[in-house]
């Protein structure tokens, strides 16, 4: 094994170590002599008991892999990720962990490591597989090979490769930030090295010498594609293309060897809890068996290549040692085997015989069903102290929440003081809070998001900022796949409830990238709470209600009314909070409805206001959030009117106005006097110019000829 780093390469230092299981490497040796090929044998070192406990984990994870084929080959599952060729190193790491105190964050082929930490029986393993109701995992949401457990502090995992990086740094983060002494460790092939994700994620824990063990599987096929195709690191090598790093521990090993994997592992752990930063092991092992069961990696893979990989089967290395070196007989070992097999064939009967799970919770844990939001008292009073404008009541929001809520953190691009965000929203709060609870991040909006996610993972309340909704997209993977499911997928056993609060909208000639509205490609994510306040008063309370709920936020803040005089509102007391999904008639009518949020809104207003004096009623719904949706007061006004025009300032084709309106129709057709009509922007984008933004958005005086034109229909 050698050292690859920032600095220079060097031999494995010498260190002491006593291992979790109490069995204790000689004092005069360094582990890495301890390991040595030659000389003294490594089970006088390490103890029959350990190698032992090593080897039965490997045997077990294999004969897993190949039971878990034969029940596909007989159509009783569905799919498997093997991790044959993988098991030394998986169970040289998972028997350095210290089991429900260090946080793991594994990746499909981990079968070996989630073993060895206890995080699964093999009873566990077949009830996933055959997609039970009982599976720990996810209660047959997931497919398999896909880990979780909350006794172990392993969070559900995700099939995207990748969005675990900055997850497992998030948990790392919150453990330093309350003063808690765990190692997280994440691990994927090298394949998903190419994810920009990683970079991110190494890039965070090396600047902040975060405890994180990054492992490289490193098979050399990411399915079909080498990993000459992947890497540009000097001879492919993950562990060289990360040398830059100043804070960061690397090494390239033979993974297939369980000595030399447990040797690396063990100063690794070592460099990391000395606080001298993370550390990234690249581990070179063999595909032994195609990338999953849906592949064959005949097609692609040479005859000789495959028999060479058998050659360095991790299993038979440590197995032929062991048995040469008087550690087990061969009786030993071939009962051992027959066990094992026995054990696995029990579990996949019983597994195969419990219950399915039933039709009815398919739809369950989208959102938090504890019955906390329920349970708060909303709009308590009525807002009374002096007008205020919508930045300064977020602001005012953010400071009262940060009060009560000792895990709340706010972080994100140029949130900290002195320049307390780009809107000044978050002014203040770093020195009143402290610079540990409110600070600036990387300017990476995936980091921001993955890293939150973790954090609220170990239960702080992340209060995130990102600074514009034209750039949260390369966070969508974050929100999508991690933030969105996270319940979901674990069957109610993990959450992360995230607040993102985000600039949004136009009408402040900011041009293409400062201008998106961005709430109905969210909305379309089941799992996200979406607010989209339209006044000083909402944006508090609804912000509040954020900051104390167990569901994660999207918080849109329509950038061109922060300061606007017509969004002012008398500013609420610190116990006052909005419900989620409780629209507000802002005006009342009887000749048409016109349901809007946001800017939009207050045009409507205005041209409202030039109707009445016409002699038009015009009722305005102002849904203030658009997850959930309260469909009962928008209903309950058409039915009332007969009439309806739905207002937004998203674009006019698959803007959230969109599915208001198809949700009125199916549910209001025969109270219905004329079509829903829709007014919203253009399909086009938002130019800079003035007059080119004010020809795209709906600006008033299209409001006002489009609802005249619906009542006199």
């Amino acid at each position: 094994m050698t050292r690859v780093g920032s600095s220079k390469n060097e031999t494995m230092r010498k260190t002491e170590k006593e291992d979790k299981s109490n069995i204790v490497l000689g004092e005069e040796n360094s582990v890495k002599s301890a390991f040595n090929h030659s000389g003294n044998s490594g089970a006088e070192k390490l103890g029959k008991e350990f190698l032992l406990k090593a080897l039965r984990n490997m045997l077990t994870a294999r004969t897993l892999d190949n039971k878990t084929m034969n029940l596909l080959r007989q159509g009783r599952t569905f799919f498997h990720i093997a991790g044959s060729g993988h098991e030394a190193i998986q169970t040289a790491v998972g028997l350095s962990l210290e089991p429900g105190k260090d946080w793991l964050f594994p990746y499909y082929r981990d079968i070996a490591l989630v073993l060895s930490i206890g995080g699964l029986t093999p009873y566990d393993f077949f009830l996933q597989c055959f997609a039970k109701a009982e599976d720990p995992a996810s209660g047959g949401r997931q497919i398999s090979s896909h880990w979780s457990s909350t006794e172990m502090n392993i969070p559900t995992q995700s099939s995207p490769t990748g969005t675990q990086f900055l997850n497992a740094v998030g948990v790392a983060l919150a453990g330093v930030k309350k003063k808690q002494n765990y190692v997280t460790i994440v691990s994927s092939g090298e394949g998903t090295t190419s994810q920009g994700e990683f970079h991110e994620a190494v890039n965070w824990a090396s600047r902040e010498k975060l405890p994180v063990l990054f492992l490289i599987e490193n098979n050399k096929y990411a399915i079909s594609v080498p990993v000459q195709h992947q890497s540009g690191g000097k001879d492919n090598s993950v562990a060289c293309m990360m040398g830059g790093f100043e804070n960061l521990y690397t090494a390239r090993i033979d993974g297939t060897d369980f000595y030399e994997s447990y040797s690396s592992v063990q100063e690794a752990l070592k460099y990391i809890k000395e606080g001298k930063g993370p550390a990234l092991i690249e581990a070179d092992v063999v595909r032994l068996q195609s990338h999953s069961s849906s592949d064959d990696q005949k097609k692609y893979r040479d005859k000789d290549e495959l028999e060479d990989d058998l050659k360095r089967c991790p299993i038979e290395q440590l197995s032929k040692r062991l048995l040469s070196e008087g550690t087990i007989s061969k009786d030993e070992y071939e009962n051992l085997k027959e066990e094992i097999a026995s054990e696995i064939n029990n579990a996949a009967d019983e597994a195969f015989k419990a219950k399915d799970p039933v039709a009815e919770s398919a739809a369950r844990f989208v959102y938090d069903e504890s019955g906390l939001k329920e349970s708060l008292e909303y709009e308590k009073n009525r807002p009374s102290g002096s007008p205020i404008v919508m930045v300064d009541a977020i602001n005012h929001a953010l400071q009262e929440e940060m009060a009560v809520n000792d895990k709340m953190y706010i972080f994100g691009e140029d949130v900290a003081d002195a320049k307390g965000g780009v809107f000044t929203a978050t002014k203040g709060l770093s020195i009143k809070y402290g610079f540990d609870r409110v600070f600036n991040s990387p300017l990476a909006e995936a980091s921001i998001v993955g890293v939150a996610t973790g954090m609220a993972l170990t239960g702080l309340k992340p209060v995130i900022e990102i600074q514009f909704g034209d750039y949260i997209w390369p966070a969508f993977m974050q929100y999508k796949s991690e933030i969105a499911s996270v319940r979901y997928r674990s069957n109610n056993k993990w959450f992360a409830p995230v607040v993102t609060r985000v600039a949004v909208g136009g009408y402040i000639h900011g041009g293409l990238y400062h201008s998106q509205n961005i709430e109905s490609i969210f909305a379309h994510v089941p799992g996200i709470y979406i607010a989209y306040p339209s006044n000083a008063a909402d944006a508090k309370g609804l912000l509040k209600t954020a900051c104390r709920i167990n569901d994660p936020v999207l918080f849109c803040e329509h950038k061109g009314l922060y300061r606007q005089s017509f969004a002012m509102s008398p500013s609420p007391d610190e116990e006052y909070l909005v419900p989620f999904g409780k629209a507000k008639i802002i005006r009342e009518g009887t000749d048409v409805t016109v349901v809007s949020y946001g800017h939009s809104l207050w045009d409507t207003v205005l041209a409202s206001k030039k109707l009445e004096e016409e002699g038009y009623s015009v009722e305005i719904v102002d849904i203030r959030t658009i997850i959930p949706l309260d469909e009962e007061t928008i209903f309950n006004s058409v039915k009332k009117t007969n009439k309806v025009v739905v207002i937004y300032e998203d674009t006019f084709t698959a803007g959230f106005g969109s599915e208001i309106a198809a949700r009125i129709g199916d549910n209001c057709f025969q109270f219905l006097d004329a079509p829903v009509k829709r007014i919203a922007s253009q399909d086009a984008h938002i130019p800079y110019a003035p007059v080119l933004e004010n020809a795209i958005l709906p600006n008033r005086d299209v409001i006002y000829k489009g609802i005249k034109e619906l009542i006199e229909f």
